[in-house]
């Protein structure tokens, strides 16, 4: 059946404690009990619906959690204070010291500088691949592997994750699908497709407007309760809170997630066409031009489109860094990491969002220096956008 995350988001019906049309904020970080019972019986997590602390749970990110879940379908949700809170709990879960993990080689640089630095100190190993090669991730399983991580659209280099295949690896091997949808919320489903934990940081298209910092793992209640866990739980250990004012803000956005996202495809396809028409090397899953353009097409809610991101090579560093100053001068947008914005962001991210990996593995990976990220924003008048970067183009002879 085709999925609608969209009306399942908007089908969600919370009202304020007096009425409102928004929820009310929960803004306390800790709850009364009727009884001493009730308080012990939900320390041991036995009373539902009943809250003790806001580090494990509080009603405004409960109201987050299940939209979150009902957008990526799946039976629950645990909001975090950032995507990187998401991701590093959500491994230190499923994974302990003699483990193994899977990864795929082009993925954010905290993920990555987490896999390849941080997790070794504890006894766990990963091995990068290209997550486009089925055949070299099933030559990496042994007995040790408990999970195969990737990110449905790779971050920076538009890689894309065949996530109904690589799940029927998953699943013969017994091993958990980790798929982070960061860059392609609504236009991609992975847990209908096989994923097994769906992660988001909310910092970006989902919240939309660049002022909170927070993340999400969806996934089934189980996993979700193994987070909370009062003994064991990487989420309640580790105090990876988000604060209940921001999760009321993140959910006011969400209501007008379906729209954004439309308009960043619309938008980051005008562009991707433009700059190919124009000579300019140009990487986006709608190009038919892209190596893994009928993968996603395959896998994509068709009304939402490809997504936001657009990456273009413009050989050196230098020249990347003038033409990024150039747009950022002539207001076409802003020379910032992170994305999902309603402006245009764009940055160099060999030298930034990726900077953790080597120059050696970048080289390796095919991310070059010259590379410019565009999260392209939500223009009304795109057209007049690109004809103000095709300026900044031929002031520096790119075209």
């Amino acid at each position: 059946m085709k999925s609608k995350p969209a009306n399942k988001i908007q089908d969600l019906q919370f009202f304020g404690e007096f009425g409102g049309v928004n929820p009310s904020i929960s803004d306390s970080s800790t709850y009364t009990f009727l009884s001493a019972n009730s308080m012990s019986e939900t320390f041991e997590g036995n009373m539902k619906g009943c809250y003790l602390y806001s580090r494990n749970s509080s009603p405004s990110n409960l109201y987050l959690e299940e939209a979150c879940a009902a957008m990526e379908g799946t039976e629950a949700a645990n909001v975090f204070s950032s995507g990187m809170g998401a991701i590093t709990s959500c491994i230190l879960q499923l994974c302990k010291s003699g483990d193994h993990i899977i990864s795929s080689r082009t993925v954010y640089g905290g993920t990555y500088a987490f896999l390849k630095n941080f997790t070794p100190q504890l006894g766990i190993e990963t091995d990068f691949v290209d997550i486009t090669s089925l055949d070299d991730i099933k030559k990496l399983i042994k007995p040790s592997t408990k999970i195969i991580y990737c990110e449905i659209s790779s971050n920076p280099l538009l890689e894309i994750a065949d996530i109904k295949s690589i799940s029927k690896i998953a699943k013969k091997n017994n091993l958990k699908l980790v798929v982070d949808n960061t860059f392609t919320p609504l236009s991609v489903s992975p847990a209908k497709d096989g994923a097994d934990i769906v992660i988001h940081s909310l910092t970006k298209f989902i919240n939309g407007t660049s002022d909170t910092i927070a993340g999400v793992v969806c996934s089934d209640k189980d996993f979700i309760h193994s987070l909370r866990d009062v003994n064991d739980g990487a989420f309640m250990l580790m105090g990876a809170t988000m604060d209940s004012l921001r999760a009321a803000s993140v959910l006011k956005n969400m209501r007008t997630l379906h729209i954004r996202i439309k308009k960043h495809s619309e938008n980051a396809m005008y562009l991707a066409k433009s700059f190919e028409k124009d000579g300019i090397k140009a990487v986006y899953p709608g190009l038919e031009s892209h190596p893994s353009h009928k993968v996603f097409s395959k896998m994509m809610n068709q009304e939402y489109g490809y997504g936001g991101m657009v990456t273009i090579d413009v050989g050196t560093l230098e020249i990347a860094n003038k033409l990024m100053e150039k747009m950022q001068y002539k207001n076409l947008g802003y020379l910032a990491v992170s994305l999902g914005f309603y402006k245009t962001l764009f940055c160099a991210p060999g030298s930034s969002t990726s900077s953790e990996i080597s120059e050696e593995e970048q080289e390796k990976m095919g991310l070059g220096e010259g590379l410019i990220r565009f999260s392209v924003g939500l223009d009304q008048d795109i057209s007049r956008t690109y004809n103000g970067i095709k300026e900044c183009l031929k002031e520096l002879n790119l075209i």
